[in-house]
C-alpha cells in the first residue's frame, strides 16, 4: 500500500530545472513558474530542504535567474556546461539529483522529485524501498509513464498548465479582445 500525504511529513524537494525548462519551452512556448510548483509540491508540510539543479550556460541573464531562484527559496546547485571536441555539448545532474536524494533520504519522509525524466524511475524505487515516500511532478506530456507510475503520486502539470506557467503564457493563450460590432437587424422577409 502506498503511503499518503500529511501535514508532519518533512519533505525534500529536488527540481531539474532544465528538464522543466525546455518542457514549458517546448509544450507551450512559456516559461516555468518555479515558485508556484515548490509551494503546491510542498502542499503544507515541512519543507527541510529545496535544491535546483541547473546548468551555467552563459547566455542571458542567468546570473538573475539564478538568484530568482534562491528568492523563492531553492539551494541553487551549478554546474558548467560541458563543451567537446567536435562542438558537442552536456550538461546533467542526474548523478547529482540522485546523489543528493539519497544522502537526504534518512532525514525526509517524502522526497518530491520535480522532472519528467525516465532516468529516475530506478531511484524512486530505491527510496520507496528504503521507507520514503517518493513524489514526482512534471508536465505529463514530457513525462516517462514508467517514472509516473513507480512514485506514490504524480502531479501533471498540464492538468492546470496556467497555474504553473508565468504571465507570459497566460497573455499568448488568451483570446485577442474583439471589437463589439452592432448589426442591425434587418426586416424579416417573407
Amino acid at each position: 500500500m502506498r503511503t499518503q500525504q500529511h501535514k508532519g511529513q518533512r519533505v525534500g524537494v529536488f527540481v531539474d530545472v532544465q528538464n522543466l525548462y525546455y518542457s514549458a519551452k517546448n509544450i507551450y512556448n512559456a516559461k516555468t513558474n518555479f515558485a508556484e510548483i515548490l509551494k503546491v509540491a510542498v502542499a503544507n508540510r515541512k519543507l527541510i530542504r529545496a535544491f535546483a539543479y541547473v546548468i551555467k550556460a552563459d547566455v542571458g541573464d542567468e546570473r538573475g535567474f539564478f538568484d530568482a531562484l534562491e528568492k523563492i527559496g531553492f539551494e541553487v546547485r551549478s554546474k558548467d556546461l560541458q563543451i567537446f571536441f567536435g562542438g558537442a555539448k552536456k550538461g546533467d545532474w542526474d548523478v547529482g539529483i540522485a546523489m543528493d536524494m539519497i544522502r537526504l533520504s534518512s532525514k525526509l519522509d517524502t522526497v518530491i522529485l520535480v522532472s519528467g525524466d525516465g532516468d529516475f524511475r530506478a531511484l524512486l524505487e530505491y527510496l520507496r524501498s528504503m521507507g520514503c515516500r517518493t513524489e514526482v511532478v512534471a508536465f505529463g506530456k514530457n513525462t516517462s509513464q514508467k517514472l509516473a507510475d513507480e512514485a506514490d503520486s504524480f502531479l501533471d502539470l498540464d492538468k492546470n498548465p496556467r497555474r504553473f506557467l508565468i504571465n507570459e503564457y497566460r497573455r499568448r493563450s488568451a483570446p485577442p479582445p474583439q471589437k463589439e460590432e452592432v448589426k442591425a437587424k434587418s426586416p424579416p422577409t417573407s
